[in-house]
């Protein structure tokens, strides 16, 4: 790890190991890497010339849904001709995912300039990961000048780093159970901090609500003297032709929809330009891991689900999908509802427990023991690729590998068969 730093003679390599090891990193430590508060955030800000004071900007939060719905939105702006920013995360294969700009990639000479121009600062500061990423997307986006950014939270809300910008417009796409020590034991508690996102006359789209959370986004925009927006899913939605083939993608197109209808008092977006950037989203901004089909027979598919709510529309879309046998290459991370997610799971299923390479991964071990006990039986793997490689070697053709549990299982299994963006 680099303790001092070479001026002009580090490379991007050398940069993402430091940025990784030295950063509190949320998608290696977990709940040790959030820091609640704007006040770090906006210090940061401050010393690289506040990028996000007069970023036009559409932000979005939620517990499922909000990356997909995030890219859907960027895809259509895309298709309008305007020059769009997208920041989410968490990323699957490379850093850089987090941080496009017409749905390419932001520079590796960028990220090297960024972190070696303001070393110190970040060193002195003890900045997180998300903190120094959100500021480097932020001066991006203004070097690059963008029209639009479309920036997902990363955490919550209210405390959330991206919470610094004033948006033209606040979308929640949903309220689960997920990050509760965070966020909060209840919905309603998780949607006060989601909530926090909304801002003084600026408009919310929520993309499900009921009469449990409902009431918060109200008296929340009421507060703000705005108007709350609630989206209804679209009967149609399958004729947009989404390349985005899970069925809870419902919800995240509807959402996206409403969003870009509401916007068209405000720029010019045409209903050809959201259909067609609803048609291109993977080819105009290259989202992955969302049901993602690595092979056709037998039919292997990855996704990102990873809580209650994500995986049980994945067990859903598995009930849809016609096989003769289902392998399932499951792991988790340990800070998850791990036992409510298995009890969702299909007993009937061939399963290969299995660990990501990230340390909050749950140990294979444990999570096959607790597995044992839902009567989920399988055999246990230490690494993703060997799972995938002993369901693929299993499995006939008429069958279905499924990929998940965790956002870093498939990225492992991304990696393993080679898939790149660059490619």
């Amino acid at each position: 790890m680099l303790t001092t730093m070479k001026q002009n003679l580090l490379t991007y390599d050398e940069v993402i190991d430091w940025i990784y090891n030295a950063l509190p990193m949320f998608q290696n430590i977990g709940a040790g890497a959030y820091k609640p508060g704007l006040e770090s955030t906006l210090r940061l800000m401050e010393h690289v010339g506040n990028p996000h004071e007069g970023l036009c900007a559409i932000h979005i939060a939620g517990t499922n849904g909000k990356g997909s719905t995030s890219h859907l939105i960027a895809s259509v702006l895309m298709e309008a001709g305007y020059n769009v920013g997208l920041y989410t995360s968490p990323h699957l294969l490379d850093f850089r995912e987090r941080i496009r700009v017409g749905g390419q990639m932001i520079e590796k000479e960028y990220v090297r300039d960024f972190v070696e121009s303001n070393f110190a600062f970040l060193k002195e500061n003890h900045f997180s990961f998300f903190e120094m990423s959100t500021a480097m997307a932020f001066s991006y986006f203004k070097e690059k000048a963008v029209d639009i950014a479309v920036i997902e939270t990363g955490l919550g809300g209210r405390l959330d780093s991206t919470n610094v910008i004033t948006p033209i417009m606040s979308v929640v796409t949903n309220i689960a159970l997920d990050h509760t020590a965070l966020l909060g034991n209840t919905r309603c508690e998780i949607a006060r901090e989601k909530a926090g996102i909304i801002k003084q006359g600026v408009p919310v789209v929520l993309g499900e609500a009921d009469d449990e959370i409902l009431p918060v986004f109200v008296r929340e925009a009421r507060d703000k003297d705005t108007a709350v927006h609630l989206v209804s899913v679209k009967d149609n939605w399958q004729e947009y032709g989404c390349p985005l083939k899970g069925s809870y993608q419902r919800f995240n197109i509807s959402t996206a929809i409403t969003v870009c209808e509401l916007l068209k008092d405000r720029i010019s977006l045409g209903e050809d330009k959201i259909s067609r950037g609803i048609k291109n989203v993977i080819k105009n901004t290259h989202l992955m891991g969302r049901w993602q089909i690595l092979r056709e027979k037998p039919l292997v598919v990855c996704d990102t689900g990873h809580n209650v709510n994500g995986i049980s529309e994945v067990v859903s879309q598995l009930e849809q999908t016609p096989y003769d046998n289902l392998h399932i290459v499951f792991g988790m991370v340990g800070d998850k509802d791990v036992d409510s997610v298995l009890d969702l799971l299909p007993k009937t299923a061939r399963y290969y427990f299995t660990q990501s390479s990230v340390r909050r991964a749950m140990s294979v071990d444990e999570l096959k023991e607790k597995a044992a006990g839902k009567n989920l039986i399988g055999v246990a793997y230490d690494n993703v690729g060997e799972a995938v490689n002993a369901a693929m070697n299993k499995a006939k053709e008429e069958d279905v590998i499924y990929i998940g549990g965790s956002t870093f299982v498939v990225a492992d299994a991304l990696m393993g068969v080679g898939f790149s963006e660059e490619k």
